[in-house]
């Protein structure tokens, strides 16, 4: 049944409101429905609340409000109120419009894709108010949103014992297991949903990079590629991502009647997760080269003027390709993409592992794991491998280092190779696929060439060096007799 208020009509009976009505405040909004809560809606288009009330009216029970007022009175307190409008500005209006309704001990939960840093100031402000702010990380687009998400909230654990209990009845299950978890004070959430996103980034350019070499090795047709895939998804690199590529590969454009693939333009856009996360890996300084590669590749596809210019100007001085075995060839190629996602994923939980110890977040590597396996775009079979992997060892420092992911990369290190090395040799692109295999070598190395760069460093500039053989901090006057002194 659905109810529709005015001034004052069902006041206080709502569970839990969301203002924001676009299709993920809709589908949350009737989630939260069909899980027997009362919903409080609105929207600032009024049209869009009554459309989703005589629509989805049937799935629960209701509560319509034109005003923000009437809103916030028709919540039962604590009052719980989702706010899923554009990040940014918007998010802010909305925000500074709730907060003279609402009183001591309210939760404002904002579900969209806040960028953290905003999250950590709009919870401080909220907090002098008396309120409760949560950033929730909200991942699988509209239809998890409406058959259950991964749920990835932040702020305060008061505010979670009275809202946990919600969003992990509609968020994703997975062996019964609720896809949402508690991850720490005030941006931990949206952290996390942004290294998810910059996970996503990495994950979906291997695969398309995958396509790309069965296309131009084997001559495969898009068809023939999704079938391939189509396996895969029966294995290890079982996932959503896998399984839609497998269906859009096999897609056929109703006008033309050519592959789908074929007639969409090849220039990938972004809304910027992936930019945030690669500007956070260069603040604290971790190496999460496959991610920053899959954005810089998004980058480079929409450089129309600068792709123009070198198709008439750059030579390829490649040779032409030949493959002597398909199915070996298929096969070295899911090898390396296998190694080469378990890279996005160790460079991914390294940095949730920095920001975490950077903000005192506190934050369960292995509970994210988890519950990204069910709901989130990332969600896919070998996280239940990452999961034990946090459980054996909390404070495990590599992911790959890992007795599971050593042997699984192991086992595939050579045919990772010889395809790095052929597309290199036949003038295909795979900087995902070969940024990741240089980490594993660069990580893997006894001794690294910055040696040699910290004594450079030191000649130019003064920066001072340390030594193999004892402790302390140097310096070599370059520019005098090159003695050595303490620094």
């Amino acid at each position: 049944m659905s109810e529709t208020t005015g001034p004052g009509v069902g006041s206080g009976t709502a569970d839990i409101g969301v203002t924001g009505l676009a299709v993920m405040g809709r589908n949350l909004a009737r989630n939260f429905a069909r899980h027997g809560y009362t919903v409080a809606v609105h929207n600032r288009s009024v049209a869009k609340t009554r459309s989703l009330v005589e629509e989805a009216g049937h799935e629960g029970t209701f509560v319509a409000s034109e005003s923000m007022a009437d809103f916030v009175a028709s919540l039962a307190r604590p009052r719980k109120v989702v706010v899923m409008v554009k990040a940014g500005g918007p998010t802010d209006a909305v925000i500074e419009e709730l907060v003279p309704l609402l009183e001591q001990g309210d939760i404002v939960i904002d579900a969209g894709n806040a960028h953290f840093p905003d999250t950590i100031r709009r919870e401080k402000a909220l907090r002098a108010h008396g309120l409760h702010f949560v950033g929730t990380g909200v991942s699988g687009g509209e239809e998890g949103a409406l058959n259950g998400p991964s749920i990835m909230p932040g702020g305060t654990r008061e505010s979670y014992t009275w809202l946990g209990p919600i969003l992990e009845d509609i968020a994703a299950k997975v062996d019964g297991v609720p896809c949402c978890t508690y991850v720490g004070p005030d941006g931990a959430g949206h952290f996390v949903k942004m290294v998810h996103n910059g996970i996503e980034y990495a994950d979906m350019q291997l695969i398309a990079e995958a396509y790309d070499l069965l296309r131009q090795g084997l001559g495969a047709s898009a068809q023939e590629i999704g079938e391939i895939f189509a396996r895969w998804n029966t294995g290890d690199l079982e996932s959503f991502l896998i399984e839609i590529t497998a269906d859009v590969l096999g897609h056929v454009d109703a006008k033309t009647g050519q592959a789908f693939v074929d007639v969409v333009l090849d220039q990938a856009e972004q809304k910027g997760t992936g930019r945030w996360t690669v500007q956070n890996g260069l603040d604290l300084g971790v190496p999460i080269t496959g991610i920053a590669e899959a954005t810089f590749a998004r980058a480079l596809s929409g450089g129309v003027p600068q792709r123009e210019a070198a198709r008439s100007a750059l030579p390829a001085d490649a040779e032409p390709w030949s493959v002597p075995d398909r199915e070996a060839f298929v096969e070295d190629v899911r090898l390396a993409l296998y190694a080469s996602k378990v890279v996005a994923y160790s460079q991914g939980f390294d940095q949730i592992a920095a920001a975490s110890a950077e903000n005192g977040w506190d934050i369960d590597r292995g509970a994210m794991a988890r519950i990204w396996r069910g709901g989130c775009i990332i969600r896919a079979r070998f996280l239940n491998r990452i999961t034990e992997a946090y459980e054996r060892d909390p404070q495990l420092p590599l992911l790959l280092a890992d007795p599971y992911f050593t042997d699984a990369v192991a086992g595939g290190l050579a045919a990772w190779r010889r395809v790095v090395a052929a597309a290199a040799t036949h003038g295909v692109p795979t900087p995902a696929f070969s940024s990741s295999l240089a980490y594993y070598d660069g990580v893997r190395a006894q001794r690294l060439p910055a040696a040699l760069i910290q004594a450079q460093r030191d000649f130019f500039g003064a920066h001072t060096y340390r030594r193999v053989d004892r402790d302390g901090t140097f310096h070599t006057e370059w520019s005098g007799d090159r003695t050595e002194s303490e620094a």
